[in-house]
């Protein structure tokens, strides 16, 4: 193989960094900030980011060099695609290595809305006992509906279905993965679902997928979970929805704006939000994954290259 350098320009697994110097690749770990990334790109012939790391029209344009562009995680939302098609620039990512986690992720938060774990805690350190007051429900017997039905949303119906709840789901590719899922239109899913996960990608066809109309759809007793990219769902619109009773509550790990701008500060003050600081992927294991597939992808792409 050829002497590639690669900009790692955002913490990965110190396995995955072995995986690539053992491949005999030049790596370096920078964390270039946005200002900077477009004046060091050209020294480089591959680039493997996570999710702060932006790609954009201007670093690929500066990568003279640049013949691949590695994603650690499953969204590409950070990535110019059409700049990096129109440069042929190769564009890798890792759609299945962090499901598990973002899956897990989501029963967490759904049991903590239902049985008011957050609260309980807060309430307990506050020297109260509010038994009476935190009556909670259970997730069995409830319809779960999962907004986009890939790799992520097949890990959730699979834990769903140990917890006895009906899956329905809505995506437009309908691939069922095996699973006893239904398919049905975003509509239904939306007024007949007692929980609700969306797990699709940020492009411009789902932005603000769930805004307005569809939180008015939804039963007022609804838990909305959001794990996914902040822009798929309207913040306004969701801080509305939970103001007015249109929801019972929420759990959120993604926002539009990150860190949070006043519209999601607002949100997470309501006392029936849990929300973490898009903490979906970070596990160890995860993390693990999504290092050593990048770098085995990144590898394997460059042995083809003469």
């Amino acid at each position: 193989m050829m002497k590639f350098k690669v900009l790692v320009n955002d913490p990965l697994a110190p396995d995955a960094i072995k995986i690539l110097k053992n491949a005999n690749l030049e790596v370096e770990e920078r964390e270039y900030s946005k200002e900077d990334l477009p004046k060091h790109i050209g020294e480089y012939d591959g680039i493997i980011v996570r999710s702060a790391t932006k790609v954009t029209k201007e670093v690929i344009e500066a990568g003279k060099k640049l013949k691949v562009i590695g994603r650690a995680g499953v969204g590409l939302d950070n990535i110019d695609l059409n700049a990096a098609k129109a440069h042929n620039v190769t564009v890798l990512s890792t759609p299945t290595a962090n499901a598990i986690s973002v899956a897990e992720l989501v029963f967490g938060f759904m049991i903590s809305v239902s049985r008011h774990i957050v609260t309980g805690t807060a309430t307990l350190r506050d020297g109260k006992w509010e038994k009476k007051t935190l009556e909670g429900v259970e997730l069995y017997g409830k319809t779960l509906g999962i907004i986009g039905f890939g790799n992520i949303g097949a890990e959730v119906a699979k834990r769903a279905f140990a917890f006895g709840m009906k899956v329905i789901t809505y995506d437009v590719i309908q691939n069922k993965r095996g699973l006893e899922v239904e398919f049905v239109p975003l509509n239904d899913l939306l007024k007949n679902s007692d929980y609700i996960t969306v797990h699709l990608p940020l492009l411009d066809s789902t932005k603000h997928i769930i805004s307005d109309a569809q939180f008015s759809m939804m039963k007022k007793s609804a838990i909305f979970v959001h794990a996914a990219r902040g822009g798929i769902v309207d913040d306004r619109a969701l801080l509305n929805a939970l103001k007015t009773g249109k929801i019972a509550g929420a759990a959120l790990d993604v926002f539009e704006s990150e860190p949070l701008d006043e519209i999601g500060r607002q949100i997470v003050s309501m006392p029936n939000v849990v929300a973490t600081p898009h903490l979906g992927a970070s596990t160890i294991e995860a993390q693990g994954r999504v290092g050593r597939e990048i770098a085995e992808k990144i590898v394997e792409f460059f042995k083809g290259v003469k």
